[in-house]
């Protein structure tokens, strides 16, 4: 039908499967999007969780940075998890070399803030605007955020650290929900698409 929207997935790297799962589950038409004129094709996007730097680079070097900045600049919907979130930032705290961000919220992300791979865990999180209860996150070597502006909503916090941020028609989570089965934030976001699609 006509109202379902088109969502893009960044394939550069990272949990693209898990996704596009997640978003199709949620009443999107989903698809792996790696090229500008793939990005030029959908009405909202997916940063996933992955590695940022390594992220960044391939979106240079994949001719993507320039167009998603583009993107988002002119209000195309976006939704970044870990990684994504990073990406999503306008500045980071100890960013490694040549690391970029697109930028679309106003926040300073701390990379890796929550530990090494092997000190990942799960948590209830209590996300504003998502009801039926807590959401299950899965934080892997994931960041959080130190402090945002005046437009940036603080929408979740674990253990006293901001872990969720919606500014506008973007919106990033220190945590994966699309590891869950649980697809009520991929929800949400297939409706801030919907309401400027």
């Amino acid at each position: 039908m006509s109202d379902t929207p088109v969502i893009g997935v960044l394939a550069l790297q990272g949990d693209v499967r898990e996704h596009l799962i997640a978003l199709a589950s949620a009443d999107a038409q989903a698809r792996p999007v790696r090229r500008p004129e793939e990005l030029a094709g959908v009405d909202g996007l997916v940063i996933p969780g992955g590695e940022s730097t390594t992220m960044s680079k391939l979106a240079v070097l994949f001719g993507m940075m320039e167009p998603l900045r583009e993107r988002v600049r002119a209000g195309m919907p976006v939704y970044g998890t870990c990684a994504g979130m990073i990406l999503l930032a306008e500045k980071i705290l100890d960013p490694r070399s040549g690391q970029e961000t697109v930028g679309g919220i106003d926040m300073i992300v701390r990379r890796n803030a929550f530990g090494r791979q092997n000190e990942s865990f799960e948590a209830a999180v209590e996300v504003a605007g998502i009801d039926g209860g807590p959401v299950e996150g899965v934080f892997i070597r994931a960041p959080w955020v130190e402090s945002v502006g005046a437009e940036a909503e603080v929408i979740a916090e674990h253990g006293g650290h901001i872990v969720a941020v919606r500014q506008r028609n973007v919106l990033a989570t220190s945590f994966h929900p699309e590891l869950t089965g649980d697809h009520r934030v991929h929800a949400l976001f297939v409706e801030m698409v919907r309401a400027v699609k």
